[in-house]
């Protein structure tokens, strides 16, 4: 069987001196690894469209559970000798979430992409703060995945809101001051809550559709990103590089 699809490479591994093994966020078919014969090969046209964070049109083909790509070309990269080094971070981080949370079929395969994809063109372009684009990419995904927090009210009584509120990682939950019950919480103002209400509920068009002060951002950036790695309880290795450079 032959198909073709777009895909962004969240992985790639040599396979000997001429050959890769890449890893594609697919369009349609979720993460998918694929061999690439001779993509190592500067002469070949698979090499720079098989190359980590670039995203690209394949043709390939399928025996049993294996793939096979005949046919690469670029479509966009998203990396550069002159990328900086948070930024590049950030987007291993990112293929570091499509390794362990992207689907392996059809079901959210293309809003998942369409996610990564616009994530990684605003954080190369540099309109807004790289805090907010991880926050905004690790929620939503959180969301996609089925680890959606519940950000409506209240879990206690449900009140919408409260002048204190606090967040709950274990359970995904927030409660008022007057529901509040044991220590493992964090205190969380009216800001942040209602930044990470609308990256979970807005549309896709206006996902990105907000600002907020750096401070917060780093802050809402803490809060999602321990809420993904409580929840998934993954050990995600680009986290240390990039937690060492902020």
């Amino acid at each position: 069987m032959r198909f073709s699809t777009d895909a962004l490479v969240i992985k790639e591994t040599n396979v000997g001196e001429r050959d890769r093994l890449v890893t594609l966020m697919t369009r349609n078919m979720g993460v998918i690894r694929a061999y690439a014969a001779g993509a190592k090969s500067i002469k070949s046209k698979k090499a720079a469209a098989t190359g980590l964070l670039t995203y690209s049109n394949f043709l390939i083909e399928k025996k049993g559970e294996n793939y096979r790509i005949n046919e690469a070309s670029v479509i966009n990269t998203f990396f550069s000798s002159g990328t900086d080094i948070v930024t590049l971070s950030i987007s291993h981080y990112f293929c570091e979430l499509c390794l362990v949370l992207g689907p392996h079929d059809s079901s959210s395969s293309e809003e998942f992409l369409r996610l990564i994809l616009n994530s990684l063109s605003f954080l190369i372009k540099n309109k807004k703060s790289p805090q907010l684009i991880k926050a905004i990419t690790e929620l939503r995904i959180a969301a996609i995945s089925g680890y959606c927090p519940n950000l409506i009210a209240c879990e206690g009584c449900g009140k919408f809101e409260d002048e204190k509120m606090y967040f709950k990682f274990k359970n995904g939950m927030l409660l008022c001051d007057d529901c509040v019950t044991d220590d493992d919480l964090i205190p969380i103002d009216l800001t942040i809550i209602k930044a990470m209400r609308h990256i979970v509920f807005a549309k896709f068009e206006r996902l990105y559709s907000f600002v907020i002060p750096d401070d917060a951002a780093n802050i809402l950036s803490q809060i999602t990103e321990n809420y993904i790695k409580i929840q998934t309880e993954h050990y995600f290795k680009t986290l240390d590089f990039l937690n060492s450079i902020k």
